[in-house]
């Protein structure tokens, strides 16, 4: 399985970026192989749509899950449709994140 997360940096002691669609770069997990990858986000200056072009650049790594602080109503739709289940955690680095997803410790995101 991938995992994505909004991250503020390029490796696993980074810190997640609370804001999706406006992070600087997705650091996508792969479980089986335990190695990870750096995606820059393109989108990050974007004047609107952000939040949906860049759960397209996941959804299109392959990832079925995201990490994130926030993210907003329209992305999360892109991302739901895609079977692409979110998270949430705050100001925590992406090594105890991964840890809390995989401890079930994560609350899941919901379109209200």
């Amino acid at each position: 399985m991938k995992i994505a997360f909004s991250a503020k940096g390029k490796d696993m002691s980074s810190i997640i970026d609370a804001r999706f669609g406006r992070a600087s770069g997705f650091l996508i997990y792969d479980t089986e192989s335990r190695e990870f990858s750096v995606v820059d986000n393109i989108f990050i200056n974007s004047g609107q749509g952000a939040g949906i072009k860049s759960a397209e650049t996941i959804i299109k790594a392959g990832v079925e899950v995201l990490i994130t602080g926030d993210c907003g109503p329209k992305a999360l739709s892109a991302l739901r449709m895609a079977n692409v289940r979110a998270y949430s955690v705050k100001e925590v680095s992406i090594a105890e994140a991964l840890k809390a997803f995989e401890d079930g410790k994560l609350l899941e995101i919901k379109p209200e």
